[in-house]
């Protein structure tokens, strides 16, 4: 069986359908690796539940239910709640795939949780998968096979890039790609405040500022140049570019985003000690 007719007949479980559940599902249906009816999902949210169902997956009325009709059970509720999740499946992990999308929660961890027999992946998507742009690093627990493997890059493939990682760096990718957008709507939000400054209408501003970042990310996937290289080759000899970096190397851009990187880093390693 191909990893793509595999994926097809596989019946998918989530836990949790809020904003990062909806994107992988949405993401799945829309790339054609799953029907909407090969879905199951539950949450406490009734709201959540009536939206997916709307899509034509199927709602379910608790966690054990979802466990019972899937194949891969993906856990997406947020890393305080998991402690109650795991106990409400009772064992009904045991022998499935088991996806977890729960910052800081560690493969040893959740496969105590689960039972005997369950192969966990840990995975950490971030929100830009909502429009198939996200980027997600996943790591893999003992059992886990090539097939099993297959089955979550179509997943995470359908909504962006996927890269495998030791799960020693799940930290620092969910300080990096999972908290990052936060980092660069701050950034977009600051880039458009300083075209009001310069006297530019707010929606012409954050148009402009959105683009801009969009299209320098493009340029650093699709060309492969190193980002310093890029920059430079903006840079004129006493232009306007090497005025503006000069600011930016006054306000300590550079060191203040490694350092929300840092800080977000650590707080995933916090996470697992707040349940």
């Amino acid at each position: 069986m191909t990893g793509s007719s595999a994926a097809a007949e596989t019946r998918w479980g989530f836990l949790g359908a809020g904003k990062m559940a909806s994107a992988l599902i949405r993401g799945m249906i829309r790339a054609g690796v799953v029907d909407p009816s090969a879905v199951a999902i539950s949450d406490p949210m009734p709201e959540a539940r009536e939206a997916m169902a709307a899509e034509g997956v199927v709602a379910c009325g608790s966690n054990a239910e979802v466990a019972a009709r899937c194949d891969v059970l993906v856990l997406a509720v947020k890393p305080q709640a998991m402690g109650a999740a795991l106990e409400e499946l009772a064992g009904g992990g045991r022998g499935k795939l088991v996806v977890s999308v729960a910052a800081g929660i560690s493969v040893a961890s959740l496969a105590a949780g689960l039972g005997p027999g369950a192969r966990v992946v840990r995975v950490m998507p971030n929100t830009p998968a909502l429009v198939g742009e996200g980027a997600a690093a996943y790591c893999l627990g003992p059992g886990v096979s090539p097939e099993d493997e297959a089955l979550v890059l179509r997943l995470l493939e359908s909504v962006g890039i996927a890269r495998r990682v030791p799960e020693g760096l799940m930290d620092a990718a969910t300080g990096l790609c999972g908290s990052g957008p936060a980092f660069v709507y701050a950034m977009i939000e600051a880039l458009s405040d300083g075209g009001v400054r310069m006297g530019l209408p707010r929606d012409l501003a954050t148009a402009m500022a959105a683009q801009t970042v969009l299209g320098a990310a493009r340029m650093v996937l699709e060309t492969g140049l190193h980002p310093g290289v890029l920059k430079d080759q903006v840079t004129s000899p006493g232009g306007t570019t090497i005025a503006g970096l000069h600011a930016l190397e006054r306000g300590a851009l550079r060191a203040t985003l490694i350092d929300a990187v840092q800080a977000a880093t650590q707080r995933s390693a916090e996470l697992a000690g707040d349940r």
